[in-house]
């Protein structure tokens, strides 16, 4: 029987280490019904390097080969977002896709009986910040009409659900909304690009790593809200998510991606700086590698396959009508794989 995570390492990159020893023991199919090719899909940022390990160290690929399927092939796509992530995944385009909580439990909610989508593990705990332009805006209560803020995307982003919490939280029950006439979907680097040009009428971007804290290098920027403060402790960003039948038509690849994640958490953790490298080399990026370990040694960001504070985005989700379904608990929206450890 697999070893339970103690929560000591559980909200570490050690963790990763712990669930090597916790592989799936359901039966595994014949490989002739096994896909013969995984998509899998990453988007930008520090969050994701777990995939960014993975596919530079082909780690899916030495998994597969250990379980039997040594003929698959891996390819890996790109999403920007959670609204574009799910569509890939519902529409079969994609077997495997990475987004923020709020699209995960979205997916869940909206399959749930059909396909049946789950989080295979997490990247992180990462604080998402609301950063913000206007010197004129200190508290959520300070943005006016004439301020805009850009999230990958609204409503159903993970960003879009933590600025909706932020507002009960900063303006009473109800207010949930108070800010959404606001929001405008943008990505990443392109929100990051208009705000800081000082032109445009983004002021504000609810954002994560590694844009937040390029832009906080910026004296004219300063943050609003944190994530963090939020939800009262660290919680889950991103995840890796599948549907039931991907997992259940075949059980070996879907192994394989499995402990190819926990391999990929647990080399960032015992090898920061190679980790660091190919996080440069996988996204191309131009940051000085000791910003890149500034980073990662924040308390703000931290790998871990560990689902973090996920449920209270779940009940918040229910209670204000974005999920028709209450889950009982984070574990009906990841799969068993991943239940070993001390998630919430």
């Amino acid at each position: 029987m697999a070893t339970r995570v103690s929560r000591r390492h559980a909200v570490t990159g050690a963790a990763a280490a712990g669930l090597i020893g916790a592989a799936p023991r359901y039966a595994l199919a014949q490989a002739k019904t096994e896909v013969g090719e995984i998509v899998i899909a990453p988007q930008f940022g520090l969050a994701y390097l777990p995939l960014h390990v993975m596919k530079n160290l082909k780690l899916t690929e030495k998994h597969l080969a250990k379980n039997g399927l040594p003929n698959s092939k891996v390819n890996w796509g790109q999403t920007t977002g959670g609204a574009a992530a799910n569509e890939a995944l519902i529409s079969g385009n994609m077997h495997v896709v990475s987004g923020g909580v709020g699209p995960l439990l979205t997916v869940w909610d909206k399959t749930k009986g059909n396909a049946d989508v789950k989080g295979i593990g997490c990247f992180d705990a990462t604080a998402l910040y609301l950063n913000t332009i206007n010197p004129a805006v200190k508290t959520l209560k300070d943005f006016t009409d004439k301020d805009r803020i850009a999230m990958p995307a609204v409503k159903i982003s993970i960003q879009a659900v933590s600025l909706k919490m932020a507002c009960e939280k900063e303006f009473g029950p109800g207010q949930q909304d108070r800010l959404d006439h606001l929001t405008v979907s943008m990505s990443h680097p392109d929100a990051t690009a208009a705000m800081l040009s000082g032109k445009s009428e983004i002021t504000g971007h609810f954002t994560s790593p590694p844009f937040q804290f390029q832009q906080l290098e910026d004296p004219r920027v300063h943050r609003v809200v944190s994530s963090f403060e939020t939800l009262g402790g660290p919680a889950t960003f991103n995840s890796a998510f599948t549907t039931s039948k991907f997992r259940s038509d075949n059980p070996k690849s879907y192994k394989s991606v499995f402990d190819a994640l926990v391999e990929a958490h647990d080399f960032i953790h015992k090898n920061r700086g190679d980790a660091i490298k190919i996080y440069i080399e996988e996204e191309k990026s131009k940051l000085a590698p000791a910003f890149i370990e500034k980073m990662m040694a924040s308390p703000d960001l931290k790998h871990t396959i560990v689902p973090l504070n996920t449920m209270k985005y779940a009940t918040f989700m229910h209670k204000t009508g974005s999920l028709k379904n209450l889950p009982a608990s984070w574990k009906d929206y990841y799969f068993p794989e991943v239940h070993d450890v001390q998630g919430s």
